[in-house]
This record gives C-alpha cells, structure tokens and sequence, in this order.
C-alpha cells in the first residue's frame, strides 16, 4: 500500500521503503497449512541437520575453502544423549521457526510481485538481511512463553510437552532451544546479543538488475556491515548527504558504500575497521583479524579474556590466536578502545534487561516515578509509553460513572499471555492477573 500510495500521489518522486518483518523474532507463530508442512522435519535433531545444512552451505560456495564447522556451544546437548521427551519438544519448536520463516518469505514474495505489477522491480535496489544471528532467549530447552526466561522462570521439557499441540499457534509465544539456534548460525558459534559471528554474521541479498548488470547471481564476500546501507544507497542514487539538515548539524556517515562490489570485482574489502559491542560482549574486526570477547554481566570488564582470529581465512572462529600473536591482539584491542570512543560506546554498561524499556534510560520521558491520569477518550497506549507497572507495587484508581448491570475494561496492559486488565462485569470489579499462563 505504502509503494501503491507513493507512486500514485507522485509519480515524480523515488520512493524508500524499509520493511521490518516481525520474523522470525519470537513468538514463532504461523498459519496451521505451514505448520503442517513442517511436522518431522526436524525429527534428525539439530546436529544431523546442522551438518547438512554446512555441506549443503559449501555446495553453493558460501564459504571460503578451508571453513570449518564451530563446536557445539556450551549447554548444547549432543541430539543422541537427550531424553527423548527433550528430542519431541525441541523439534515442534524448530518446526514452528520454519513455518514462522516461509510464511514471511512469501509475504516477501507479495512485496516483490507488488514491484512486478507496478513496473519498478528492475529499477528498484531490493536488500534483504536479517538484524543478527539466531537468538539464545529459548534457553537449553526451549520456551512456551519467552517471558519466562526474561524473568528467570525455568519450564521444564516435562511441563511444556503437556501443550504440543499448540506450539506455532495463536495462544502460544514459544521460542527454540540453543541447540536449533547454533544450527540456524551455522557454521558459527554462539549467538544473537554475543559479537562472535554467530551473533553478527548474516547474510545479505541485493536484488537490482539495472544497476547490477552482469553480475547477478554472483556470490561476494568482502566484510560490510549494516552501517553500510546507508552509503551504497547514496551513491547508488547519485546523492552526497549534507552536513546539516535545517540548521541542525548531521551525524557523519560512519560506513563504506559496497558499491564497488556491484561491479564484479573480487578486490579486498574497502571497509577497514568495524567495532561491535553489545550489553558488554565485544568485538572487532580490522583488515580481516578479529579481537572479540564475551562478558559476564556485572563483571570488571578489565577480567574479560579476549580471543583472537584470522577471519580471513578462519570465518567461524575455530582457531584462537591469542596466545601465540599477542602483539596482533593487543593491537587490535587499542583500537577497539579507539573506535568506542569514537562512536559514543563509552562508558560500557552491561545491564541487558534492566534497560529493555525506555523508562529506565537516564532523561526517559516515561519515568518510573511519574504519576498518570487517563482520561476518556484516549487512544490505546503502548507499555512503554505508559505507567510502570511490572516488578513493582501500584495503586490504581478509576473514577466510573456507570448503570446497574453496565460492564466494560477500564484498563488493561499486555497480551494473552502476561498480562492485567481490570473490568467490570456482573456489578462486579474484577482484577485479572495472567502471570505467564
């Protein structure tokens, strides 16, 4: 609707669409037609499947020769070893993933036919990349509800096997074990929220016929990062960003244009140096090495233990240099330092869930000790936007003009599955309180 609405009110003018697609972030939901196709797909377990997925990898020339495979992360189980009401829990899950992941992809699919229709396919950069890698939140098991594992309440493969059935459907907000999330990153290790690769390697498609000419259907893999959209997108459209923008000074443009592997050309990465931090992990690549770190949470960073690879021609991490190029880490690390300064990292904080919500941020305007008055007619309020409520003590007072008999809401917050509302009904008020049912 959003392409429709642009090029028939102007024609004239190009037009940016960013399409960010719930997928396949938890909950794994689908209609039943694809759950249904997926039903024993995954019955091999996650380490048959991740080997076929590597080889089938290398068939098509995803990787440089000499890739390796990463080991089994942490807390992954070999597949054989797990109790097999494990095995039947883990592979509705992954089933769930992969019916969330081609429902979206034909949704894709509608958004391309739409560019087909309108005659803007050719002439149009289409880029499709995923945010980051496969998510640990489904912990070693696997999740009914992830809120559960936000709030540190372990449910156990005993108690979810009893609600199969309705994994992927609409009263369930499931996500998968570490073991299918490993499998997804493959051939990396660890995941979403670490800076190894598994965390920050994704694939990236670019889909432009009249600009890509020849080379379509070429693989690349020159190092680029997501702050390098932005560029390619500039120069492919012959636009040089100002400095300033309505009197207020612009942020610089922090990324190199991929442009120039459009082209055909094999030629060493023009990136240089890229830092990642995430919730204390930490990690950086330049010319090809990479320095990366994992971080315990309420640690001294200055214990952190940093690791050091030669991604160029060991993309999956398999082979720590640390101990025999100390020179090469420590090099690396100073410019780490460097560029965190540079780009506002400083200084490191590593709290993760206490900063999930604006209002915990230094000058939220949603703060925790604000008081708010609500008054009809108002429209519906995102959480974030309204009065704290969760991990605390909270008075709630409702001035109601009402008939005998007359019910209704008078204020509700979450979903189907956590969530509370307070209603009138039968001359009754009634708190309903849904603790992660």
């Amino acid at each position: 609707q959003f392409m429709h609405d642009s090029v028939s009110v102007r024609p004239d003018r190009p037009f940016f669409l960013y399409a960010a697609f719930g997928a396949t972030h938890a909950p794994h939901q689908a209609p039943q037609a694809y759950l249904d196709k997926y039903r024993g797909a995954f019955d091999q377990g996650w380490d048959d499947v991740r080997a076929e997925w590597f080889a089938r990898q290398q068939e098509l020339g995803l990787h440089i020769e000499g890739t390796q495979l990463a080991p089994r992360n942490p807390g992954v189980e070999a597949w054989d070893d797990m109790p097999e009401v494990h095995q039947r829990l883990a592979a509705r899950l992954q089933e769930a993933f992969a019916a969330f992941l081609e429902h979206t992809d034909a949704q894709v699919g509608r958004l391309i036919d739409s560019l087909c229709d309108l005659g803007q396919l050719d002439n149009t950069i289409v880029m499709v990349l995923a945010d980051n890698g496969a998510s640990q939140e489904g912990g070693p098991f696997g999740v009914m509800h992830e809120m559960k594992f936000f709030n540190g309440i372990l449910e156990t493969p005993e108690q979810a096997i009893d609600h199969l059935d309705e994994i992927g459907g609409p009263h369930s907000h499931t996500n998968y074990p570490w073991g299918w999330a490993q499998a997804g990153n493959t051939p990396f290790k660890w995941y979403k929220q670490n800076t190894h690769e598994g965390g920050v390697h994704v694939p990236l498609v670019v889909h432009w016929p009249e600009g890509l000419g020849d080379v379509g259907g070429e693989l690349r893999h020159q190092f680029h990062h997501v702050n390098d959209i932005a560029p390619t997108i500039y120069e492919a459209c012959g636009v040089t960003p100002k400095d300033t923008y309505g009197g207020r000074e612009q942020m610089p443009i922090s990324g190199t244009s991929l442009g120039y592997t459009f082209t055909g050309t094999d030629e060493p990465s023009r990136k240089g140096v890229q830092y990642f931090e995430m919730g204390g992990h930490r990690g950086i690549w330049l010319d090809g090495w990479k320095a990366v770190t994992r971080h315990e949470a309420g640690t001294s960073f200055d214990d952190d233990t940093w690791e050091l690879y030669h991604v160029a021609v060991d993309p999956s991490e398999c082979t720590d240099l640390a101990a025999s190029n100390p020179e090469k880490l420590a090099e690396l690390i100073d410019r780490w330092w460097e560029e965190a300064e540079l780009h506002g990292v400083l200084p490191l904080d590593d709290r993760m869930l206490q900063l999930f919500g604006t209002r915990h941020r230094d000058r939220s305007p949603h703060p925790a000790s604000r008081r708010y008055v609500y008054r009809p007619p108002i429209a519906p309020l995102p959480s974030q936007a309204g009065a704290s409520l969760g991990g605390r003590s909270f008075d709630a007072i409702a001035t109601v003009r009402r008939e005998a008999g007359q019910g209704g809401v008078l204020f509700a917050t979450g979903t189907e599955n956590s969530g509370i509302a307070f209603f009138v009904k039968d001359d009754h008020l009634v708190f309903d309180y849904n603790a992660f049912d």
